[in-house]
């Protein structure tokens, strides 16, 4: 079942509200229990994937029913006055943190203090009327979580991991900008990095939803497949930013490299932002020509400052100039890395695509 386009704001997750809620008040009307209650939990046991549902609905079972004793205690010392409202709520968190169930803490405390208007004299029945109607909307929500419209982040990792690496290679290009003192150190620079980590952290969510989707779920080897190849991107890019941190902490009024130098950094720099906006991450000859100049030029500076150490009596060190080397070089090596892990894809993708082909249409092509 998909959402056709237009409709695509609507959005997965408030569909899946919406059936959740009314299938649990149909349930409630029939049965002739306050939906009220039930609707609350519903809507609140809704989450991102099936496995987080049914893994919190076991805490949120447990901590309404704590939610739901207070609430009829208070209301057969207290009556319905403002101190049973305090104490409901006072208790039901306080026990609910005691015993860990956090996941249960909200809507056992949101339903235990609606309940206060709603229990008479019927305290018993009012108890197990209030489980009752709490299971209706954790079993109906986690059931629709499970079975209507399970989510599929593959499409939004790899989109998202894709516009990540363009970013970094802006980032990147930016640095080198500075570095080479061509521009000014630009403020935001380090707020358009934090952003950029957030958005891996964001993407790296996703992944994790994915696969606690697919617990509860039939995979194809094929999306598996896709979905570990993404992920191993992902994971580059992360190491690929630490670097780039390096970078942007680096004090750039305390050097400069002169212009033959300045000019290998960049173009070096650019070819990198290249290689990271193309979608095959091919590494051209030019750039590997490249890596060989700053290889050598990482080389002697370790020579020279080795050398130099030895003379003064003085421990080794790293000159700025060679940190610059060092963290090129070794998001080059992570690159080359990522242009790896993509031929292999490919190669996957060409072996998958031949298997997949039945034995009776190869033979029947070839007659024809």
């Amino acid at each position: 079942m998909k959402i056709p386009k237009k409709y695509r704001f609507i959005g997965g997750r408030i569909v899946k509200t919406g059936i959740a809620v009314f299938v649990t008040a149909l349930i409630c009307h029939l049965l002739n229990w306050p939906a009220m209650f039930a609707v609350i939990t519903a809507i609140v046991t809704i989450e991102p994937t099936a496995a987080d549902s049914i893994k919190k609905a076991f805490v949120r079972f447990p901590a309404s029913a704590i939610g739901a004793g207070f609430s009829v205690l208070a209301t057969f010392v207290f009556g319905d006055s403002p101190i049973s409202y305090t104490f409901v709520a006072l208790a039901t968190i306080i026990v609910c943190n005691k015993l860990k169930l956090h996941d249960g803490i909200l809507v056992a405390t949101l339903t235990g203090i609606a309940m206060i208007s709603t229990v008479h004299d019927d305290y018993l029945s009012s108890f197990f009327i209030r489980l009752g109607t709490t299971s209706t909307g954790l079993i109906v929500s986690s059931l629709v979580n499970l079975f209507v419209l399970p989510p599929k982040y593959s499409e939004s990792i790899a989109r998202a991991t894709h516009t990540l690496y363009m970013r970094a290679g802006d980032i990147l290009n930016i640095i080198g900008n500075e570095l080479c003192h061509i521009q000014a150190s630009e403020k935001e620079i380090r707020k358009t990095f934090y952003n950029l980590i957030k958005e891996i952290e964001k993407t790296e969510r996703l992944c994790s939803f994915q696969k606690d989707e697919w617990r509860y779920h039939k995979v194809k080897k094929v999306d598996v497949g896709h979905f570990h190849y993404e992920y191993k991107k992902l994971n580059i890019l992360r190491q690929i930013t630490y670097h780039i941190g390096n970078l942007i902490y680096l004090p750039t009024n305390h050097f400069t490299l002169g212009e033959t130098k300045n000019t290998l950094i960049l173009k070096t720099i650019h070819s990198l932002r290249a290689i990271y906006y193309d979608p095959n991450f091919a590494i051209r000859n030019e750039h590997q020509s490249l890596i060989l100049e700053i290889t050598g030029w990482f080389t002697d500076q370790k020579s020279f400052i080795e050398t130099n150490s030895m003379n003064k009596g003085q421990s080794h060190h790293f000159s700025p100039e060679m940190v610059i080397l060092y963290e090129l070089l070794s998001i080059h090596e992570l690159t080359e890395e990522l242009s790896k892990i993509h031929k292999l894809q490919e190669q996957r993708e060409k072996r998958g695509a031949r298997i997949r082909v039945p034995a009776r249409l190869r033979s029947n092509h070839k007659q024809a």
